[in-house]
């Protein structure tokens, strides 16, 4: 891998492309219908057990305004690190890992979609799709955090 490439995971979410950095990814499991919990924010699905500790799962679907999750066979939940803590989002697919070289990479557009700009990485010209570089790490806000663990 050349010193300007990344490593990406490309999945998918609301018929898009998105990306994330592989170094922030801990595992991709199968998914599993998570143990709802009473009175936590809108966007957490609820939790699953995960090595022997309880995992709270995110709906990006729900974070981003997407509505519901899109019901699919290929449905997975990635395993997020952030410092001690983890937490899983749900996908629609998980195409591949590719290293992605950095001069593909565009800082966002203003204009970029509903996502509240400060999940937005960057944009990513593959072939014939623009994939959205998101970055995990900043999907839960540290009020978030609180609520969640």
């Amino acid at each position: 891998m050349a010193s300007n490439e990344i490593k990406m995971l490309i999945f998918g979410l609301n018929g898009e492309h998105y990306a994330t950095d592989i170094k922030e990814v801990e595992r991709i499991l199968g998914y599993q219908e998570p143990t709802v919990l009473p009175d936590v924010p809108a966007f957490v699905k609820g939790v699953i057990n995960y090595e022997q500790s309880i995992l709270p799962i995110i709906s990006l679907s729900k974070k981003f305004n997407f509505g519901e999750d899109k019901q699919s066979e290929n449905r997975k939940i990635i395993v997020v690190k952030r410092d001690e803590n983890k937490f899983g989002i749900i996908v629609e697919n998980v195409y591949e890992v590719r290293d992605v070289n950095s001069e593909l990479m565009e800082s966002a557009p203003p204009i970029t979609s509903t996502i509240d700009k400060r999940y937005i990485a960057g944009l990513i010209k593959l072939e014939d799709n623009i994939v959205i570089l998101l970055d995990l790490v900043k999907i839960l806000s540290s009020e978030d955090e609180k609520n969640i663990f």
